[in-house]
This record gives structure tokens, sequence and C-alpha cells, in this order.
């Protein structure tokens, strides 16, 4: 299992990445000013730091108390980042109509396109982040 001061590395690295990310194709993409798209940006870079911190702290020790070790093979990755999504997408989409003052469709339609890069990006990030900061090798279990 990865430390805590890993986890807070691998949480701020991976939302500072993303929030510049977005902010900048937000602008282009959604025609949307720099302070609207940086405030939704902001309040789901704060939540979504929180939310990956939780739960991949529980799925890898679900990996752990399931195969003995926390390392993920494609097929876990990728439920990884659907079901890590998934749970975000239902935490933001109240905030994102309320502040941008859309309609719960609309914002379900910016939602679901911040859903889908983030899926990509984390997928993408955490696997480049295994490899340049690996786990350590984890003491079998008798």
């Amino acid at each position: 299992m990865r430390t805590v001061a890993d986890r807070i590395r691998h949480a701020v690295s991976f939302e500072f990445i993303g929030f510049l990310i977005v902010v900048s194709t937000g602008i282009v993409l959604f025609d949307m000013p720099l302070q609207s798209i940086g405030v939704v940006a902001i309040v789901g870079s704060v939540i979504a730091t929180l939310w990956v911190y939780v739960f991949n702290y529980l799925f890898d020790l679900a990996l752990l108390r399931r195969q003995g070790h926390a390392r993920k093979s494609v097929s876990q990755r990728i439920a990884n980042s659907v079901l890590f999504e998934i749970g975000l997408l239902l935490v933001l989409l109240p905030f994102i109509a309320w502040y941008l003052q859309i309609s719960v469709l609309n914002a379900l339609i910016l939602d679901a396109a911040l859903a889908m890069f983030y899926l990509v990006y984390s997928f993408c990030f955490n696997w480049i982040y295994d490899v340049v900061f690996p786990m350590e090798p984890q003491p079998a279990h008798d």
C-alpha cells in the first residue's frame, strides 16, 4: 500500500495537472469565461482531491484483501477509473447546475464531458504515476 505522503502527492499532482488542462480547454470548448470555468474547476478539484484520496485508499484496500497486493491489472485500472468518475459525477452535478445557473440537463452534458476527460486522464495519470513512483512490494500474508 502507498504511504500517506505518497497518496497526498498523488492527489495534489493529479488535481493540479487536471485543473490546468480543464481550465484552458474549458474556455475554448465551452466558450465560458475564465471565472466561471475556474470556479467550477476549483470546487470540482477540491471535491475530487478528497474523493481520489478516499476512493483510491478503499480500492487499494479491497485489492489487498482480495489478491494480497494492490497492483492493478488493466481491467482493474479501468474499473478504478469508471467507478471513481461515476461517484464524482453524482456529487458535482447539483453544484454545476446551481453555480452556472444552467439546467440539470446542460449541467449533465458539461459534467459528462468533464467525466469523460477525467476518465481517460485518470487512467493515463495513474498508470504513469505507478511507473514513476512504484509501490514497494508488500510482505506476504500467511
